[in-house]
């Protein structure tokens, strides 16, 4: 009787476990929904690492991301050369002063191509994202959202998260190419000037696009 009693217990015990762990791991959908209704505006520190198919070729660069919900961002990379990317709500820049050229989309074709502009979108997620739970790795809670259009520029992107704060995310392109970035110094709801997400292109500057 007493073996049994264990073996009851045992069983009890593993099948508590196991719906702990269920539940934390499905608290990573909820965490980013509860993200996007509280969030209207961000700002964050952001360190980032591009590894081709081959994982041979190794990008790194780092800079400034704000956003304010819905749809505009500034995504701002300082090193190891400038970039700015800006969108507006209707148009997106993106600016490479080096070659004095700026390249300009409509939103829906630029929406999701980037991690703001993706994080920057309405909170209907599930209208353009298939969400999935990935997990906990790294010290993270994950998650998985594939784009349910197929000419998104990515296949999927995962979004992790420490506690109820943004700490990473990864992007897996058509290419073969993973993305990764960190977040730090991340602030929730900043006063933002309006006039960061506005963008006119410096004289004899090249205007490709819309």
């Amino acid at each position: 009787m007493k073996q049994g009693r264990k073996w009851l217990f045992a069983l009890s015990l593993a099948g508590s476990l196991s719906l702990a762990s269920a539940a934390a791991q499905a608290a990573a959908i909820e965490k980013l929904q509860r993200f996007l209704e509280s969030t209207q505006t961000m700002r964050a520190d952001f360190s980032q690492q591009l590894v081709s198919r081959d994982a041979r070729t190794r990008q790194q660069s780092s800079g400034v991301m704000m956003l304010s919900r819905p749809g505009k961002f500034r995504w701002q990379i300082d090193r190891p050369y400038q970039q700015l990317l800006v969108g507006d709500g209707e148009r997106v820049w993106i600016h490479d002063p080096e070659l004095r050229q700026v390249t300009v989309k409509r939103v829906g074709d630029a929406m999701g191509s980037t991690p703001a502009a993706l994080l920057a979108g309405d909170r209907a997620l599930e209208k353009r994202f298939i969400l999935t739970e990935a997990g906990e790795a790294d010290g993270l809670d994950w998650l998985e959202a594939t784009p349910r259009a197929a000419d998104s520029g990515f296949e999927r992107v995962r979004i992790g998260f420490a506690g109820n704060d943004l700490r990473a995310m990864q992007l897996f392109d058509n290419f073969g190419q993973t993305t990764t970035l960190r977040f730090s110094h991340f602030e929730r709801n900043p006063a933002l000037a309006p006039a960061l997400f506005r963008f006119t292109a410096p004289a004899g500057t090249d205007v490709i696009g819309e």
